[in-house]
């Protein structure tokens, strides 16, 4: 009889202590939001208005902002996207997005899960359509469903759209996007932030894309410039452009994660003239200066995840330029994918690669069909710099690459919380030029500041009291 009592005592004190567990324990699709503070909901279609600081707002499934209505958003101002419905901000061209944040007072679009259980793909992250130029007829964005269009092509056919290259999609600056970029349909992925066709009105610096589901950054046609840009802990590649893209791109920094890639392989740079091999017009013509990309490897030659591909894979008849940058850590360095990129680096001239940085541990210079690694090889050490072969730390300080830049063998929610990338002295403190007559092309001239270093950073960090390095547990 007494075991009995004692059975059901235990039984009945188990029981409220699960009972309670459960009811204290939060939905993992509910927002974060702090007593007293107001959560507003945004759905649907967007007419103009402003978000302001002083109140948390929660992104429902795909949120357009249409033809002629703005979207602003104050400094300091937090936006959650919703997990359950996979939550995306989508800027329809004639729309603006007015997101100027300052250096003190960022704006924040995260991922709504609890703090510590945010992970990449939590939310579709920003999508920003536009007017100005693509090569292709009626593109339509990927990962939206029902299709949206962007762009303009004489040859559009189902679109009223003419090109705009000086089109105007609004300002991005000191902006942070975090745990975006999701398979919205099948084989159709959106990245923290997706440009289609956005024309270089628009102002893009100071913006952060942090544990993206897919790129970080990509391009689709347009001509937007960006300025100050940081990739840390995507999955897919960081930089990606295709469809006749010709911005400028100036600063930037990667920082990859060795455990986390994409399947489809995942570089520093991927860059297409468009979904096939065709020659089409505007070719992908963008221009990038003074990137540091610092990749899974730190020392040796092996990696944890085969899925890492180039620091640099450029593909169907792309012809992008990029200069004064670092590139280290990944397990290969260079491939021209076909020969129309051969066509365009070695016999046009159409892109440049120039005054470059690679460190490379092995398998340095790739060649696709109908191209020969000797031809690689051969144009890329005629105007950059290459070192094969694994790096010390003593050796990586003396080129100017802090060995702490790298995640080594840190877990990846053990990042640094204030990382310093000041160069003061080293091999990548000088080497940069702006001489080569790609700078002086039109709607390139007076964009480039002229520098003396390699990579992203001289005596000043361009990153420091806006940016965010260890997300996964901030508290917003």
């Amino acid at each position: 009889m007494y075991t009995k009592k004692m059975n059901h005592f235990i039984l009945a004190a188990f029981v409220a202590v699960v009972v309670t567990l459960g009811a204290c324990e939060k939905d993992k699709d509910e927002p974060i939001v702090d007593p007293g503070t107001t959560l507003e909901e945004l759905s649907g279609n967007l007419t103009t208005r402003t978000l302001t600081a002083d109140k948390k707002y929660l992104l429902k499934g795909q949120v357009f902002v249409g033809n002629g209505q703005v979207l602003t958003v104050e400094p300091g101002t937090v936006i959650f996207g919703e997990k359950r419905t996979r939550g995306t901000l989508i800027i329809n061209r004639g729309g603006r997005l007015v997101a100027n944040g300052t250096l003190a007072d960022p704006i924040v679009f995260t991922s709504n899960q609890l703090p510590g259980d945010r992970d990449r793909g939590d939310w579709g992250g920003l999508v920003i359509l536009g007017n100005a130029g693509t090569n292709q007829v009626d593109p339509a964005i990927e990962g939206i469903d029902p299709a949206v269009f962007f762009g303009g092509n004489p040859a559009n056919t189902t679109s009223s759209s003419t090109v705009n290259d000086a089109d105007n999609s609004g300002v991005l600056r000191y902006v942070r996007v975090e745990f975006a970029g999701i398979e919205l349909s099948p084989n159709n992925e959106t990245n923290g932030i997706t440009m289609g066709g956005v024309g270089r009105g628009t102002q893009m610096e100071y913006c952060q894309v942090s544990y993206g589901g897919d790129d970080a950054y990509e391009w689709f046609g347009g001509t937007i410039n960006g300025k100050y840009l940081i990739v840390f802990d995507t999955w897919d590649d960081c930089f990606d452009c295709d469809y006749g893209w010709s911005g400028n791109v100036q600063f930037g920094v990667a920082i990859r994660y060795p455990s986390y890639a994409d399947q489809s392989g995942s570089n520093t740079f991927e860059c297409d003239n468009g979904p096939n091999d065709n020659d089409v017009q505007p070719y992908t013509t963008g221009t990038f200066s003074n990137i540091t990309a610092i990749g899974p490897i730190k020392n040796g030659t092996s990696i944890s995840n085969g899925n890492f591909q180039h620091s640099i894979d450029l593909r169907r008849r792309t012809a992008i330029s990029i200069v004064n940058s670092v590139f280290t850590g990944f397990p290969r360095g260079i491939r021209f994918n076909q020969a129309s990129v051969t066509d365009h680096y070695v016999t046009s001239m159409r892109g440049v690669l120039l005054n470059n940085l690679l460190v490379s541990p092995a398998g340095t210079y790739q060649a696709g069909s109908g191209v020969t690694v000797d031809a690689v090889k051969n144009y890329w050490e005629a105007g950059n710099q290459t070192i094969i072969g694994a790096q010390t730390d003593a050796q990586y300080t003396a080129l100017g690459i802090n060995p702490d830049w790298f995640y080594g063998t840190r877990l990846d929610v053990d990042y640094p919380v204030n990382p310093n990338f000041t160069v003061t002295s080293g091999t990548i403190a000088t080497g940069a030029s702006f001489t080569n007559p790609k700078f002086a092309e039109p709607n390139r001239t007076g964009f480039f500041q002229t520098v003396a270093f390699r990579g992203g950073f001289g005596a000043t960090d361009w990153t420091d009291g806006w940016s965010e390095w260890r997300p996964v547990d901030k508290e917003y």
